[in-house]
């Protein structure tokens, strides 16, 4: 009995640590990747922008729910690895500059994606800066420590190269 009690005291000193270390983090981050698609910005886009098309090449996507419009902006739920997620489209330049916020207040984490596509020689360039913030104060710790805020953008550029048939190369863009 005793061994249980330290053991259970030492987890949740471990946690409160986490929890206060997390506390003094600042909530915002911003991360940016970059890569170059073979294929012109205006193609890219449309790839970008058909969220209904998402789950036939992002692999971290089982489906897609398409919403009502909020304030004439286009808005739907993604389902995937790590749950559900409302998104909206808060500006789109078509075909280069497309931003898009979490627009689910629920969630322990929020924030942007700004999306850039730039035509050169090969194709296009697409970068995608994060923008987020993370509430949670142990979620803070936990994504600080044991993750990478760019992450979920480099998933996202690795898919949509490898829609095009393209192994891409990922370059830090901040």
């Amino acid at each position: 009995m005793k061994w249980i009690l330290i053991v259970v005291g030492v987890i949740a000193g471990l946690i409160a640590l986490m929890a206060l270390i997390g506390a003094l983090m600042p909530k915002g981050h911003r991360a940016s990747r970059s890569t170059v698609i073979n294929r012109s910005p205006e193609v890219v886009w449309q790839a970008m922008t058909d969220c209904v098309a998402f789950p036939e090449w992002r692999s971290d996507i089982k489906r897609v729910e398409v919403l009502p419009d909020r304030d004439g902006h286009k808005v739907w739920r993604e389902d995937g690895k790590n749950g559900k997620m409302t998104l909206e489209t808060i500006e789109a330049s078509p075909p280069s500059r497309l931003v898009v916020k979490i627009a689910d207040p629920d969630l322990p984490f929020g924030g942007t994606w700004t999306y850039e596509l730039r035509a050169n020689n090969a194709g296009c360039r697409v970068t995608i800066t994060e923008d987020g913030e993370v509430y949670n104060p142990i979620f803070r710790f936990m994504g600080r420590v044991f993750f990478s805020p760019a992450d979920s953008i480099e998933t996202y550029l690795k898919a949509l190269g490898k829609k095009y048939g393209e192994d891409v190369q990922l370059s830090e863009s901040i």
